[in-house]
């Protein structure tokens, strides 16, 4: 019996857009349920009844929640094909590090570069930068956080790069300018094709956040 892959996700997201990458990596087909996160289906909350958030990978009925969580399954459990996490105990502790380091940071002060103005804008821009340039010190030369291949920390982090316009068009700044390394891996990233397909072109995102602003009434 070939596995039922359903994913619950929302097409803006940067957390979903992680396991659209992971799933395309590895090859699986999956049933797409694009979700309104102001009008939660009886899926959703039946799936995710804890946090009622997406992303949810429904696998053969059992749903797996938050996104990192369901990339290092989705490894686990199609791990013939295209690795993504180290086979190397240190080497995944410290993949998971970084995963976990970019999922505590990199979301809040870029919501609030869009989200505010003024001195809290400001402060978030700095914020921001400086997350960048410690993620920009870990990639070094390497052409992937991992090293030689595009891994575990790579789909953590690139899928936010489909926001960077966003934070640049609100906040005033080049990331290019601030981070070349880093823009470089984007780069790269964004010739695979599990990323070029997986994540939204940046100016329907930034669309969508004049659109989010409006409804929440941000000036």
């Amino acid at each position: 019996m070939a596995d039922e892959v359903i994913l619950l996700d929302l097409w803006s997201s940067m957390f979903g857009m992680r396991v659209r990458v992971a799933l395309a990596e590895k090859g699986i087909e999956y049933e797409y349920k694009e979700q309104d996160l102001r009008n939660k289906s009886p899926l959703l909350l039946e799936m995710n009844p804890i946090h009622k958030k997406i992303p949810v990978l429904i696998h053969n009925g059992k749903p797996i929640c938050e996104s990192l969580i369901i990339v290092q399954y989705i490894d686990e459990v199609w791990h013939h094909k295209a690795p993504l996490l180290p086979s190397d105990p240190y080497q995944r502790a410290q993949a998971r590090f970084w995963a976990d380091y970019v999922d505590k940071k990199v979301y809040a002060p870029g919501r609030k570069i869009w989200a505010t103005k003024g001195d809290e804008q400001e402060e978030a821009k700095k914020e921001f930068i400086e997350i960048l340039k410690v993620l920009e010190g870990e990639l070094g030369e390497k052409p992937y956080f991992g090293g030689e291949s595009f891994g575990f920390v790579d789909i953590s982090f690139v899928t936010f790069s489909c926001w960077f316009h966003v934070y640049e068009t609100f906040g005033n700044f080049s990331i290019e300018k601030e981070c070349p390394k880093l823009m470089a891996w984007v780069k790269r990233c964004q010739e695979r094709e599990s990323v070029f397909k997986s994540l939204p072109d940046e100016k329907k995102v930034l669309e969508f956040v004049y659109f989010l602003k409006k409804i929440f009434g941000i000036e």
